[in-house]
């Protein structure tokens, strides 16, 4: 397939639903003198734009580009959305991919069957199952039985095994795009102070081991959840110099519990209907509009936003 040292389908999780979601992120230091919003959208062109060129350089040589396979289960409306997204990202960067459609009542052999015939497809590169499943199929049976050579959801457990070692493979992508956000907007974070709100195995628990990680983000870090109290989820948030919120509560974090100059990056998604839109809209963890402008109207003086 292609280069270990860069593992394309990798780079490419990086970018398609989270990235949406990631730009609500901000950074602001007193150093600055105005809050800077991270640009997630920049970046994630930038991401684009450096696969087209890698898997261009790739095919003219005489290899086959990449294919992806994703496969759907059932018809959710926010899972149709997000593998649009994801298609769409393949078919930018000049990677081909097929949507693979089953009804929700599929049994968990059958499904499993399937997986099993795309890891000894040669013609598939990468394999991702889009998440929730129905209740009646076991994600983790799903996860373990794709390949760890073509799991680009970086789900399966060797997956997972590679991550806390440290050692090269397919990372889970909202973790792995978090810290591509950070690094590309010039985000230091050697011994920072960093607080992960929520502990999932999939986003919460591996930015965690990538934040703290030796010669990664090389930052102490908190994990606060569910059953942390108000009280400590509280005072560990307000020591945070990076913040990371992945819980999928919309109101989680207030501009009262931030100290100035935190770098907040939400990832927490929820899917709520606007009654004065007329529409259903998506909301974070972080109530962006108090935070940032209290970040911007600190004693320093006004800080005006950098887009």
């Amino acid at each position: 397939m292609f280069s270990r040292s860069r593992p394309l389908l990798r780079l490419l999780a990086e970018i398609p639903a989270d990235v949406a979601v990631v730009k609500r992120a901000f950074h602001a230091t007193p150093s600055r003198a105005k809050a800077q919003l991270l640009d997630g959208k920049r970046i994630s062109r930038e991401i684009l734009t450096e696969l087209r060129n890698e898997i261009d350089a790739w095919h003219a040589i005489g290899r086959k580009k990449p294919h992806l396979s994703v496969v759907l289960v059932g018809n959710n409306p926010a899972s149709l959305s997000y593998v649009g997204n994801k298609l769409k990202a393949a078919k930018s960067a000049g990677i081909t991919s097929e949507t693979i459609r089953l009804p929700e009542s599929i049994s968990q052999s059958d499904l499993l069957s399937l997986l099993e015939s795309l890891n000894t497809n040669r013609n598939v590169d990468g394999i991702l199952v889009q998440f929730p499943l129905p209740p009646h199929i076991s994600e983790r049976a799903v996860c373990d039985t794709v390949s760890p050579q073509k799991d680009v959801d970086g789900f399966h457990v060797e997956s997972m095994g590679h991550l806390c070692q440290g050692k090269e493979g397919f990372y889970p992508c909202t973790p792995l795009g978090i810290m591509e956000l950070l690094k590309r907007s010039g985000v230091d974070t050697f011994g920072k102070n960093a607080v992960v709100c929520g502990r999932s195995k999939n986003v919460g628990m591996p930015t965690a081991m990538l934040m703290h990680a030796d010669g990664c983000g090389d930052a102490t870090t908190t994990i606060c959840h569910r059953h942390t109290p108000n009280k400590q989820m509280r005072a560990f948030v307000g020591l945070a110099d990076i913040l990371i919120t992945a819980v999928g509560q919309p109101g989680l974090i207030t501009a009262d519990m931030v100290r100035d100059g935190v770098v907040v990056v939400d990832v927490g998604i929820t899917r709520r209907f606007d009654s004065a839109k007329n529409a259903f809209v998506l909301k974070g963890d972080v109530d962006f509009e108090g935070i940032y402008h209290s970040q911007t109207n600190q004693q320093t003086g006004k800080r005006t936003p950098s887009h």
